[in-house]
């Protein structure tokens, strides 16, 4: 293959280059991969609507998010563990941030410190990303962490309280290395489980579900969290979560599906964003995730409420194939496809975009 050109180039060089277990944790969503594929099909459905002889003098990608001021709208999801695709890990995807102005949302699984990524000679706008642990106390702790480091916003990821079900990784035979582990979870109480009785349920019978997070959890950290720090959830696909997460004082949404690793059938991010765009009527910024792939998908996104989008798996591949550089390519070049099709619908800023950029059919 040439130069890679776009995303999907990056995802056929990492595959070839990945080991195949680690390209089936990679690639697998939840059971028969249906919502891991309705991710990437949907946004391409939508059709977009070309316009001319609009004026495009002065056209730009900026925006504001969080109060922070941003080149563009294309941040970097959390994902766990960058060091099985690159033996730089998660400090390549912070070079790459860094030198492209992207928000970087680390996950609470990385391999790789906060501390040390903030403390980089030029580091990158941090978020930080937080599972509910099973003490209320070690959430808040993971918090305070993250914010002592520099983290400008908390994300609580609030729809895998337990893991789906992968048979495609289970296929691969993918097992974490014992050279990679999830630094920020040391020191942490796992869930306490108990043996399931005999002929009861591994899962329903075990008590690994009595630490799982509840509105009520939610409320609590909101509650002793640092006054006027800014949390976001990350997996609301439901209008009355929406709602719900408006009731609590979250500071902006994710509509994810978890990249259609948890439960399979679930709608696609592009079918979700509508209804949940209605349910917060822009009290609250919303951000999308799951099947971006194109500068055109990300202006989708944005006609349908989104502020920005965030690149999980794409990231990913072009981290296995070239690290930092190609890791900052790639965002540049969503970046340039953005700018090109705002140009051909006519939208001159981000503010310009809205669902008159989507065409439909007999108008």
């Amino acid at each position: 293959m040439t130069a890679p050109l776009c995303a999907q180039d990056y995802a056929e060089l990492a595959r070839a280059r990945l080991d195949p277990a680690v390209w089936a944790w990679l690639e697998s969503g939840g059971a028969d991969e249906l919502t891991a594929r309705a991710n990437l099909d949907a946004w391409p459905a939508l059709r977009l609507r070309g316009r001319a002889l609009r004026p495009l003098a002065g056209a730009h990608t900026r925006l504001e998010l969080n109060g922070q001021a941003l080149a563009h709208p294309i941040l970097i999801a959390p994902t766990a563990w960058h060091g099985l695709v690159h033996q730089d890990g998660e400090t390549a995807t912070a070079l790459a941030a860094a030198a492209t102005g992207t928000p970087y949302v680390l996950s609470a699984q990385s391999g790789t410190a906060i501390e040390t990524l903030a403390a980089l000679p030029e580091p990158p706008l941090l978020w930080f990303q937080l599972y509910a642990q099973a003490r209320r106390e070690d959430t808040l702790a993971l918090a305070t962490r993250a914010l002592r480091a520099g983290a400008r916003v908390l994300v609580l990821t609030v729809d895998a309280p337990v893991n789906g079900v992968r048979n495609a990784e289970q296929r691969g035979g993918f097992r974490v290395p014992d050279t990679i582990r999830s630094v920020h979870l040391d020191g942490l109480s796992p869930p306490a489980a108990r043996p399931a009785p005999p002929g009861g349920s591994p899962l329903f019978d075990s008590g690994l579900l009595e630490s799982a997070p509840t509105w009520g959890d939610v409320a609590w950290l909101r509650e002793n969290l640092p006054a006027g720090t800014p949390l976001w959830l990350k997996g609301i696909l439901d209008p009355e979560d929406a709602r719900l997460a408006l009731v609590h004082g979250i500071d902006g949404l994710i509509v994810s599906n978890h990249g259609g690793r948890c439960l399979d059938t679930l709608p696609s991010t592009c079918e979700a964003l509508p209804a949940v765009t209605r349910a917060v009527a822009g009290r609250i910024p919303i951000l999308a995730d799951g099947g971006i792939r194109r500068g055109t998908d990300i202006l989708k996104a944005l006609a349908l409420g989104a502020r920005g989008v965030l690149i999980g798996r794409p990231a990913l591949h072009a981290l296995a194939t070239g690290g930092a550089p190609a890791l900052a390519h790639l965002i540049q070049v969503l970046r340039g496809e953005l700018e090109v099709a705002m140009a051909l619908t006519g939208c001159r800023t981000l503010a310009d975009v809205d669902t008159d950029v989507l065409w439909t059919p007999g108008a």
